[in-house]
């Protein structure tokens, strides 16, 4: 069903702050977006599109920034993206997210597409690499964009094996480096922080909040210098 309704390669675009109508997103997403195929652009449900790409090169970018601008009239209207999925709550962002990730001192015969593939699925499910790891320009590390389960443990390094002229098999530990992970929040159920800078958990940290502490800072100081006047 999936396949038949053109969603193997959906994404949910999040306006929080305000959208342009259906129509001007139609229009306006697929040019600022840069995407290269056709796509499908309908209205989800408040606040929430559904795009549906054609090519996975526009579904890899969609996922790949943190926020999109869609300007229109001299004003800016952020959108997050986010994969679709058949679960799709509203109020319950999923977990899925696109990252980079890296294998330093990869030895250069590693470098094949399947081979990183292989390695990068110990993280997630791999989609691409970067065009220095594809024509070879860049042996000293390769670099992979794989799709992640953010609630996930991530491993820090993975095991190679090479065969010696000896025919004996021989152990090498490979760093993977995480160059960008999204953060989620498991309070908020949402992406782009965690519960260490949740507002929900520490409420102190509310931009209002740490406003008011400061307004309260200075008129005390402001308070102290008056009666140190008088006195």
């Amino acid at each position: 069903m999936i396949v038949n309704e053109n969603l193997q390669y959906a994404v949910v675009g999040k306006f929080s702050h305000g959208w342009p109508n259906i129509q001007e997103l139609r229009r306006l997403i697929p040019k600022q977006c840069e995407l290269k195929g056709e796509c499908n652009i309908g209205l989800l449900t408040n606040k929430y599109v559904l795009i549906r790409e054609t090519l996975m090169e526009d579904y890899v970018n969609l996922l790949s920034k943190p926020v999109f601008y869609i300007a229109q009239q001299n004003w800016s209207y952020p959108m997050r993206t986010l994969k679709w999925d058949m679960m799709f709550d509203p109020e319950e962002e999923t977990s899925t997210a696109i990252a980079w990730i890296s294998f330093p001192s990869l030895p250069p015969n590693f470098f094949g597409k399947e081979t990183l593939f292989s390695m990068a699925a110990a993280v997630g499910k791999p989609l691409q690499v970067d065009m220095a790891t594809k024509n070879q320009t860049r042996p000293s590390c390769a670099h992979v964009k794989v799709e992640v389960d953010l609630l996930s443990e991530f491993p820090k390094r993975i095991s190679i094996g090479m065969r010696q002229p000896n025919k004996d098999m021989q152990e090498k530990w490979i760093k993977i480096k995480y160059d960008y992970m999204p953060k989620y929040c498991t309070t908020c159920m949402i992406q782009g922080h965690d519960e260490q800078q949740c507002y929900v958990n520490h409420p102190d940290l509310h931009p209002a909040r740490q406003k008011e502490k400061t307004m309260e800072i200075g008129e005390n100081k402001a308070k102290e210098g008056t009666e140190l006047g008088a006195t």
